[in-house]
């Protein structure tokens, strides 16, 4: 079973109030930085096979928060780059939310595309993509950590969860948080949704007497004792 680490990159200047989208040179503030660094400290125990960021800033600049001291160097897959706002980059949320595509983009993000930039379905596709080759790539056994977008990790998410796009809002990934998703051979399982948390990842013997069988791929009736 591969195991996906998603992260949100930390908090920049611009988080919040406006939609920064792939505005180059954002970089962390200070503040995002700080929850880089504890980011780091909550998964030092856990074990990675491979870095994987967006391509811009903030989102390096967390991964390699990450990487320090790993021996791991961070590798760029643009699969994972935020979704292209064409137009809508760089201006402020209050602002946006009085275009009419707003409320397509909050209740039926699936017909949504953005002027001058990429559908929302565009972006959850790449982004599952990328997704489906790292596993293949790093095989059953892999861990490894992604470093994204907001948008982009909902979106992943959704697919995990076996929902359609236009529930994806239902969903928060907040800066610095962490999602866990397990890719068994049936389904995926989501571990942890949007924690701030030390992480410790179940050992496979746990796995066994858990919330999965020996083969990962399916669920133990009555959900299973867990993990401590």
């Amino acid at each position: 079973m591969t195991t996906l680490l998603l992260a949100r990159h930390g908090l920049t200047d611009l988080t919040g109030p406006v939609l920064a989208g792939r505005t180059p040179g954002v970089h962390l503030s200070d503040a995002g930085r700080a929850q880089a660094s504890a980011l780091a400290g909550r998964i030092a125990s856990v074990r990675l096979d491979a870095i994987v960021s967006s391509p811009l800033e903030r989102c390096q600049e967390t991964a390699l928060a990450v990487a320090g001291g790993r021996g791991l160097e961070v590798r760029t897959d643009e699969r994972f780059l935020e979704c292209d706002y064409g137009s809508w980059t760089g201006r402020e949320l209050k602002e946006l939310a009085k275009e009419p595509l707003w409320g397509v983009v909050q209740a039926h993000p699936s017909a949504a595309t953005f002027p001058g930039g990429e559908s929302m379905a565009a972006m959850q596709h790449r982004a599952i993509a990328a997704v489906r080759e790292w596993n293949s790539r790093l095989g059953e056994k892999g861990v490894y950590l992604a470093c994204s977008h907001g948008d982009v990790i909902k979106a992943i998410v959704a697919d995990a969860l076996g929902l359609h796009l236009d529930h994806f809002q239902r969903i928060t990934a907040d800066p610095a948080a962490l999602t866990v998703i397990r890719y068994a051979p049936l389904r995926p399982f989501v571990l942890r949704l949007n924690d701030m948390g030390e992480l410790r990842l179940p050992e496979d013997s746990e796995e066994k007497d858990g919330g999965e069988n020996s083969t990962g791929s399916d669920a133990a009736v009555g959900g299973g004792p867990g993990t401590t």
